[in-house]
């Protein structure tokens, strides 16, 4: 399992990951892509504790999305089933985990107040965290050509993975209202939504 781990995580978080894995006899596998996860924990008929985690993800969003799955599991096993996944007794307990992984050791330093930042309270996704997801973007391996929808003009459009189209509109709070073109129907998108800008 070390040697496997190795290759996806920084090198100094891999014993600690390592004993995370073993104490909560998680069954780990590491699968293609899924476009809207990084990650994901159940629990098996059996007992047992399944964590996938995205095979392109780069060692630091691994590392995020592998500590993220740990913390569904030990909040559930400690707080019974009833509780919101990503609710007060997951934040605590991802808190808890990611401390000490926080270093200048396992992370980059332009990484590091972002992560801080963002631990304060964290979300159900480190992608909704707009300037975390951008900064962990600079070291993913295949660097893409994708736009981010807060980067590209009102009145754009775009196409996203799936090939529909839509124009960007107007921001919200935090969200961007979108018109998908083929229904005239309203959604919102997350700002660093990575999108195919489509030039006249």
């Amino acid at each position: 399992m070390e040697s496997t781990l190795i290759k996806y995580l920084p090198e100094r978080a891999v014993v600690m990951c390592l004993q995370l894995i073993k104490v909560n006899r998680v069954h780990l596998k590491i699968v293609n892509e899924r476009v809207t996860r990084h990650g994901d924990y159940r629990r098996l008929s059996n007992g047992q504790h399944q964590i996938t985690v995205n095979v392109n993800l780069n060692k630091y969003r691994f590392l995020i999305t592998l500590v993220h799955e740990i913390a569904h599991l030990m909040a559930f096993e400690k707080y019974g089933r009833a509780i919101k996944p990503h609710g007060t007794e997951w934040k605590r307990t991802f808190q808890y985990l990611m401390l000490p992984f926080i270093r200048p050791e396992i992370f980059p330093s332009n990484i590091l107040p972002l992560l801080a930042r963002h631990f304060k309270n964290p979300k159900a996704s480190s992608s909704t965290d707009e300037k975390l997801f951008i900064a962990l973007k600079k070291y993913d391996a295949q660097q893409s050509e994708n736009s981010y929808v807060f980067e590209i003009p009102i009145g754009s459009i775009f196409r996203i993975y799936n090939g529909k189209l839509y124009k960007k509109g107007n921001k919200r709070v935090k969200r961007i209202e979108c018109i998908e073109l083929a229904t005239g129907r309203m959604f919102l998108f997350q700002p660093n939504a990575e999108v195919e800008l489509i030039k006249d």
